[in-house]
């Protein structure tokens, strides 16, 4: 039995999609015969079923800890917030070091575990637990990078226009892991692609792993009011960013409404998780206007959410307007899992797009919101037909996307023998 042990930068499925998709990795590497060992920096004593888990303690009595905290005061009695400058000229915030160096510090003291894999997984742009491991070259010729979106940020396609601060050295920093890492994994192989065009050392590391589907809690408490059971209803949930514009799918859902009779009667838009401020005047007017828009622009907690997922009539994967999308968005793996049918709206040349193959029937760009409308027209005319019998049914998907393919793919990614 192979040994990983697993580097986290969080393991609570409540605080970002990013760390549902880590959780979701790690269980179903267990189910898949691995041994592992989770040493996570969530600051809560959570334990997976099953797998030794151990949590980080902050480091507090060092050089990065008194600074970010001097940092900290200091914006709080003057609100002058130093840390662009602290990035831009050492490409990391005094916090970042000090979380770092708190991981590196907690990880070096494995001494009885001897894995054969050292896996390192972050959430957003941080790679936290990947800077540690650059700093513990014993572990290198093991170290398996997992990279989930392009880094760094300004490293992102069009329309996305980030520039961070301390970019260079940032990617000077990445540059170190793409040389260091034995394999890098992905949950997308455009993002497999991407990565290398930045990265020469890249190639040849890649390993694809999706986002995993795993079994879900039951959610017992009643839905909320907002939710229609027997309605037509089109959820969106998750984070709206800015580059992810809703006006053509809600202007495209107001003319289907107007075009199609019976749809205001049985139809409803929803929103649920946060939106970027960008879109929020226009969201909330679009609902104060329409009674079948509904927006909840608060969190809720993951297991409701997946309820709500499962009980919709089609689950939306909205993207950005761009040429190229290389993610794998981390809902797609529960939509999947609703079995219901995914209304897609983003660039052909998408990951997603790959997935669901070209001959799907609910995908289109998020250009024309008359498009958009005759799409939602006839999912619509389909679900009115039999709803009961308007289901998504790819068994090909929920085997990519589960343990099975880890299973099937786990000697040729990890050289594994039973």
């Amino acid at each position: 039995m192979k040994k990983v042990l697993i580097v986290a930068e969080s393991i609570d499925v409540n605080d970002s999609s990013a760390s549902k998709g880590r959780v979701a990795l790690i269980k179903n590497l267990h189910k898949a015969g691995f041994q592992l060992k989770v040493y996570h920096y969530t600051r809560k004593d959570i334990q997976l079923e099953g797998i030794l888990c151990v949590p980080i303690k902050e480091q507090k009595l060092t050089y990065w800890y008194f600074l970010s905290k001097a940092q900290l005061f200091l914006k709080r009695i003057t609100s002058i917030n130093l840390n662009t400058l602290v990035e831009k000229y050492f490409g990391f915030s005094f916090t970042h070091f000090n979380d770092t160096l708190s991981i590196k510090k907690a990880t070096l003291k494995e001494r009885d575990f001897n894995p054969d894999w050292v896996l390192t997984l972050s959430k957003a742009a941080s790679f936290r637990p990947h800077k540690a491991l650059l700093g513990i070259p014993k572990w290198h010729d093991k170290w398996l990078a997992y990279v989930h979106d392009p880094y760094p940020m300004h490293s992102y396609p069009r329309p996305y226009d980030w520039v961070e601060p301390g970019h260079k050295q940032k990617r000077e920093f990445f540059m170190q892991v793409a040389e260091k890492s034995k394999k890098v994994i992905y949950p997308s192989r455009l993002l497999a692609e991407w990565m290398e065009s930045y990265y020469a050392p890249l190639k040849y590391k890649s390993i694809i792993i999706p986002h995993q589907i795993f079994p879900l809690e039951a959610f017992k408490e009643n839905s909320p009011l907002f939710f229609k059971a027997d309605f037509f209803s089109l959820i969106h949930a998750g984070s709206l960013m800015k580059q992810r514009d809703p006006r053509p799918l809600v202007n495209g859902f107001i003319k289907f409404l107007q075009d199609t009779p019976g749809a205001k009667e049985q139809s409803q838009l929803i929103f649920i998780g946060t939106i970027d401020e960008n879109h929020k005047d226009f969201l909330n007017q679009a609902a104060a206007n329409h009674k079948h828009i509904v927006v909840q622009d608060k969190y809720m907690e993951f297991n409701q959410a997946s309820n709500l997922q499962r009980l919709a009539s089609m689950n939306i994967i909205l993207e950005s307007n761009a040429e190229i999308s290389p993610f794998l968005p981390g809902k797609f793996p529960h939509a999947v899992q609703t079995n219901k049918f995914i209304l897609h709206i983003g660039p052909k040349q998408s990951e997603t797009a790959n997935l669901l193959g070209k001959n799907y029937p609910f995908q289109i760009e998020n250009k024309n919101e008359d498009d958009i409308k005759t799409c939602i027209k006839i999912a619509f005319s389909k679900w009115k037909t039999n709803p009961d019998d308007f289901l998504l049914n790819r068994e090909d998907l929920v085997e990519y996307l589960s343990v099975q393919y880890i299973i099937k793919n786990k000697a040729l990614f990890f050289d594994y023998h039973d």
